[in-house]
């Protein structure tokens, strides 16, 4: 990855478990989402064992690229496919930023290494969902990208006893 506007956006590693976990809290917190200890480990192993999520955290750097100091920011990618259309797409999970660094460039170095990924990996679009009062976000989200005319829905199912 390459450094943009101070920031330098990479996979997070190993060792960056608490920087890591408390930037997801903080998005759970954000979204009053119920969380446990428990929750962020299972996210962690899906980066981290199964692979099933790719974190990108977001670090600042000084002019020499130097890291100054642990990520700041995160963004969670996964592919998916588009069978109507026959194309392989990328689908923006997560996406959360320090909100003492908001306005700082954080964000804008994530979606240029989010377009980075999509275009190296033939990604037709990436795709993600907001709240609708989540202003400030899609403030920056109708810069970057197209809002869709889609309504999303949830189907819950129950859990295997």
């Amino acid at each position: 990855m390459r450094t943009i506007d101070g920031w330098l956006v990479r996979p997070v590693r190993h060792d960056e478990f608490d920087a890591w976990s408390k930037l997801f809290t903080g998005y759970a917190d954000f979204y009053e989402w119920p969380t446990s200890d428990e929750h962020p480990r299972q996210i962690w192993s899906w980066i981290h064992d199964d692979g099933w999520v790719e974190a990108l955290v977001a670090v600042a750097v000084d002019e020499d690229g130097r890291e100054l100091r642990g990520p700041q920011g995160l963004a969670h990618l996964r592919e998916w496919v588009r069978p109507l259309r026959g194309v392989r797409c990328g689908y923006l999970d997560d996406l959360f930023v320090d909100p003492a660094l908001r306005g700082a460039g954080a964000v804008d170095a994530l979606f240029s290494a989010i377009a980075e990924i999509a275009t190296a990996r033939g990604w037709a679009t990436v795709r993600w969902t907001t709240a609708d009062d989540n202003y400030r976000a899609r403030s920056v989200y109708d810069r970057v990208a197209t809002r869709t005319g889609w309504i999303t829905y949830d189907m819950d199912c129950p859990t295997p006893a």
